[in-house]
């Protein structure tokens, strides 16, 4: 039987455990990733007990209450707390969602706590974003006019045409469907997910874009477009309710259309 191994310093090892000392039953377990870069010591996972009758309601109080009063050097994302900046997005409870729109209530057992998976990590619960933000900037996602003199006036839009990025300028960028998605993780260097993917389409269904021909030839490519193999992890795990599958398919049926 072949035997795998983990490479040095990967495997993840049981960290410190921090205990109310106030005997409160309305209490929970937070069980979170720490990792350090500057430490050569393997990852770890921290336990923190945390009183809910001392922080909000959401998952992204506790990691604040937490970082308050028990352990300040947590580290993690966070800004808006309304679910709009998707700064605060990491693996809660084994699904990638955002921190301030998860309830603890919903989580009935131990609260597990990670940064989004197949990432690099800089700190504890936060991802390195440098390659799928390079990857935003290659659809080039701003409006592309022919001829911007022409315009006299703003650039109108017909209703029912605005209506065709409805699902689309939702997109908050937290990149929890990316995360989640299998060949996102295997050739993510190559293959530009589906939140990347989200946004072109975007730009593409917008009809006072000039570029659509442009944008497609783009994205006509065995890995930027085709590694997409419709497992819908995507789609299942957008904390906005939104629909990258769909988007990609269209994509391609707008290519195939071209052809």
């Amino acid at each position: 039987m072949v035997e795998l191994r983990l490479p040095k310093n990967s495997r993840v090892t049981k960290g410190k455990e921090y205990k109310l000392r106030n005997g409160s039953k309305d209490k929970k377990s937070f069980v979170i990733y720490r990792y350090d870069p500057e430490k050569k010591d393997n990852p770890r996972t921290d336990t923190y007990e945390v009183d809910l009758k001392d922080c909000g309601p959401m998952v992204l109080d506790a990691l604040i209450t937490i970082k308050n009063n028990i352990d300040p050097t947590l580290t993690f994302r966070r800004s808006c707390r309304e679910g709009v900046c998707g700064s605060c997005s990491m693996n809660i409870d084994g699904t990638n969602t955002l921190a301030c729109t998860k309830y603890i209530k919903d989580i009935t057992k131990d609260v597990k706590i990670y940064p989004l998976p197949h990432m690099p990590v800089i700190k504890d619960l936060v991802p390195d974003l440098s390659n799928v933000y390079r990857q935003y900037d290659s659809i080039e996602p701003w409006l592309k006019k022919k001829n911007v003199k022409e315009l006299s006036r703003e650039n109108i839009q017909l209703p029912e045409d605005r209506k065709e990025l409805d699902g689309l300028y939702e997109c908050i960028m937290c990149f929890c469907c990316s995360t989640s998605c299998p060949s996102y993780w295997w050739n993510g260097d190559k293959y530009l997910g589906p939140a990347i993917l989200l946004q072109a389409w975007r730009w593409i269904a917008d009809t006072r874009d000039e570029a659509t021909n442009e944008r497609l030839d783009s994205l006509e490519d065995p890995f930027k477009l085709y590694r997409c193999h419709t497992i819908m992890n995507c789609t299942k795990t957008c904390p906005k309710g939104l629909n990258p599958a769909k988007a990609i398919s269209n994509i391609k049926q707008k290519i195939l259309a071209k052809r």
